[in-house]
C-alpha cells in the first residue's frame, strides 16, 4: 500500500456496502464467499461485505506525474466470527513507480 493523491482532480473512489444477514445475496457476495472458500479451504457465508475501489489512482508523487496511475479493490468480509480482506489489481499490476517512494525496504506480495 502506499498513499494515493487525489489533490489534483485526478481519479476516483467507490464503494458499496452488503448487508447480506437474512436477505438475498447478490452475485457479487457469492463471488466472495466462493474465493474465500476455494482459498482458506473452509465454509464460509458473509452477513457483511465491503467493496471499496480506486480507480486511476495517482501516487502521492502524482504532484509531478498524473499519467501513471493504478486502479485496485479492497474487499472486507465477515461473516461475524471471521474476517477476510481481498486485494484485486487491474490486469497489469500497480503502475506506481515504487523506484521514487522514500522507503527502499519495501516488500510486495503476500505471507
Amino acid at each position: 500500500w502506499d498513499d494515493a493523491d487525489f489533490s489534483r482532480g485526478v481519479g476516483t473512489t467507490f464503494y458499496q456496502e452488503f448487508f447480506t444477514l437474512n436477505s438475498a445475496k447478490p452475485p457479487f457476495v457469492h463471488d466472495v464467499e466462493a474465493k474465500i472458500r476455494r482459498y482458506m479451504k473452509t465454509s464460509y457465508s458473509a452477513v457483511w461485505t465491503l467493496k471499496i475501489t480506486w480507480e486511476k489512482a495517482p501516487a502521492h508523487t502524482a504532484r509531478t506525474d498524473t499519467r501513471r496511475t493504478s486502479t485496485y479493490q479492497a474487499v472486507l468480509t465477515t461473516d461475524g466470527f471471521r474476517s477476510y480482506l481481498l486485494i484485486l489489481y487491474q490486469d497489469g499490476g500497480m503502475r506506481w513507480d515504487y523506484s521514487q517512494l522514500a522507503a527502499t525496504n519495501v516488500l510486495i506480495g503476500y505471507s
